[in-house]
């Protein structure tokens, strides 16, 4: 029998399947249409200090091979969440779950991870600096080394569990913000974020998002994904969770290999809301094909040839 187990920053997962950020909510929702016990782990709705509506709409607009969304962070604060969304649950859920965190200042930041730290059902912090559709916040951090390092130094002055840094795939070297993270005690780095992309409406000659610009994701930008992967895995010693258009298990051992000890699943949950739960079924029979005994034993192994 093939293991699927992985071992992320400590925490032990059954499978290396995490549903991304923004496309899960808080877990609770996908209860209902089945068992969400199964996944490694999923990084819930990203929290910012202060509730927020978000985008004005339209939000979303489709594209060939993706989509692009501009939903601009939309969710209750940090204080509803604790109240009201981690209750809610660990009714549903027994694993340890991925706190996703957004700010517009570095004191934002550290101030909601400081208040979820001492929830027990968080087991790791995913720090978003790479939301690339929300004004003045986000972007402006994923997209210098130095802003990087700031943001990461503050977050673990006040946390205890470990920090994993969202990377922004609109900058010219990730590898030198990778690094910057690292150096100032990140446990580990998510990439990538959504690209910038718009979509234009011909009859009415202007973009389809009201904020122009969305983040662009889904299969097409698998390609970009799985290379910064493998280079920030040349670069660092910490650990990757690899994101970017995957959909299948085949796309999860794909992204193992170069490099990333976990996979997020993102739009394609938008699409098939049962995508996750599809792909970890297929991962052994998609392990036996490849000759894979244990996922643990390819991570980075497209890099020994």
């Amino acid at each position: 029998m093939v293991d699927t187990s992985v071992i992320l920053s400590g925490i032990k997962m059954d499978n290396p399947v995490i549903p991304a950020s923004g496309t899960f909510g808080f877990g609770y929702e996908f209860s209902s249409i089945y068992d969400i016990n199964c996944l490694g782990t999923f990084s819930f709705k990203g929290t910012t200090r202060d509730e927020r509506f978000g985008n004005p709409t339209p939000r979303i607009a489709e594209c060939p091979e993706g989509m692009l969304n501009s939903v601009g962070l939309q969710n209750p604060g940090v204080e509803r969440v604790i109240s009201e969304k981690l209750p809610k649950l660990k009714e549903c859920f027994n694993k340890k779950v991925m706190a996703n965190v957004s700010g517009f200042s570095i004191e934002d930041y550290a101030y909601t991870c400081e208040k979820l730290d001492s929830e027990d059902q968080i087991g790791w912090f995913e720090v978003n600096i790479s939301c690339p559709n929300v004004h003045g916040g986000g972007l402006a951090f994923g997209t210098s080394a130095k802003n990087a390092a700031e943001v990461t130094k503050a977050v673990k002055k006040v946390t205890s569990k470990p920090v994993f840094i969202k990377l922004s795939p609109n900058v010219t070297d990730i590898v030198e913000i990778a690094k910057a993270c690292e150096s100032e005690g990140a446990d580990g780095v998510s990439l990538i974020n959504t690209l910038l992309g718009m979509r234009i409406d011909l009859k009415r000659r202007k973009p389809i998002l009201a904020n122009k610009m969305g983040g662009f994701s889904g299969p097409a930008i698998k390609p970009v994904a799985l290379r910064m992967v493998y280079q920030v895995y040349d670069a660092v010693k910490i650990p990757i969770i690899g994101m970017g258009g995957i959909s299948t298990a085949e796309d999860v051992i794909e992204m193992m290999l170069a490099g990333a000890t976990a996979v997020q699943v993102g739009a394609a949950n938008l699409v098939d809301p049962f995508a996750c739960k599809k792909i970890i079924e297929n991962l052994p029979k998609a392990m036996e094909k490849y000759g894979i005994n244990s996922l643990t034993e390819i991570i980075g192994g497209a890099h020994n040839g």
